[in-house]
């Protein structure tokens, strides 16, 4: 494993896991997870050198950092875990969002306890919330650092004017917002605010959701009940125009005897050294292939190849829903 920093001195695998998919889920997001295999999985990772590893509050809700905690227990040096709050939730699920101080100490307190670790060295806004100024929620975030409960401070999906009130508020050591191959949009404004504001840079979905790994050749290959069949970008209309920069993804992979999602995310880190990608994953097979990608190295020609494929804004659809959509960039 390589290693990168995030922020001025916050030192992570160049490369972290994003453990969303091993429990409560479900199978209607990436397919059922085995429990045993999810934990396997996680050991392996700590064994290969990763050490970012990637919760929430809101996956299951609780049962996702339940499992990270359980699987860390005993194995808690070097391991960097971030994790996110700021949803309202039911036994029906998300309600909506809430980043009040009182919300904020709640869900730190509760994410301790689950996850079994005296401090969340990352802890996230998960989404920003419109109804509560992003300093009151980022100044009862910096009282938990001088409480010793959180190490480093950072933000989810947050729009450009956000990022800078809240770098004002308390230093903020990463961003983690959708980037890959078919999402560049943060290129054009969020990536050089950060870049300026010396705020590392998290992607999560470095594979598009799946679409970039080849593997999925129609929506055929979705099981039913799969969240992506809604996807806007795996649509009837958009998945053949979308499968185009796959095809440029499989023919530099087959050239590096690599596979297309090692490409993928080689691709990515080839963005910056402030980039650290936290691909998904569930099972101990896929994650040895993803952490591989920090060992290919892709020529200029190569990322000209990708660069064309795969434009800014030309990914066929909206990358989510209308609602989802709504709670990002604020």
């Amino acid at each position: 494993m390589k290693y990168r920093t995030l922020g001025p001195d916050f030192e992570v695998s160049a490369l972290g896991l994003g453990c969303m998919p091993m429990a409560g889920i479900g199978k209607g997001m990436y397919g059922e997870a085995n429990v045993d295999e999810s934990i396997a999985t996680l050991h392996r990772a700590i064994e290969l050198g990763v050490t970012l590893f990637d919760t929430a509050e809101i996956y299951g809700p609780l049962v996702n950092e339940e499992l990270l905690g359980r699987a860390i227990r005993g194995k808690r040096d070097g391991v960097v875990i971030a994790t996110k709050f700021g949803f309202r939730y039911d036994d029906n699920g998300m309600t909506g969002v809430d980043s009040t101080p009182d919300n904020v100490r709640r869900a730190c307190e509760g994410s301790l306890k689950r996850l079994g670790v005296e401090t969340i060295d990352l802890f996230y806004q998960h989404r920003v919330d419109p109804n509560v100024p992003i300093e009151d929620t980022v100044g009862a975030m910096g009282r938990l650092v001088e409480e010793g409960k959180v190490r480093h401070l950072g933000l989810s999906e947050a729009g450009v004017e956000t990022i800078r009130r809240a770098a004002a508020t308390h230093p903020i050591a990463a961003l983690q917002s959708e980037y890959s191959l078919w999402e560049r949009d943060v290129e054009e404004a969020i990536l050089p605010a950060c870049r300026e504001l010396d705020i590392g840079f998290v992607p999560y979905s470095p594979l598009g959701r799946g679409f970039l790994t080849g593997q999925i050749t129609s929506r055929d290959d979705l099981p039913e009940g799969d969240y992506r069949r809604n996807d806007p970008r795996y649509s009837d209309e958009n998945f053949a125009r979308n499968m185009a920069m796959v095809d440029v993804v499989k023919d530099i992979a087959a050239a590096h005897d690599a596979s297309p999602a090692q490409v993928a995310l080689a691709w990515l880190l080839a963005q910056g050294d402030d980039i650290v990608p936290i691909p998904g994953s569930k099972r101990r097979v896929t994650l040895e292939d993803s952490m591989k990608a920090v060992d290919v190295a892709l020529t200029a020609d190569d990322l000209a190849a990708l660069d064309a494929a795969a434009p800014r804004g030309g990914t066929a659809g909206p990358r989510y829903g209308e609602r989802a959509m709504a709670m990002t960039r604020l």
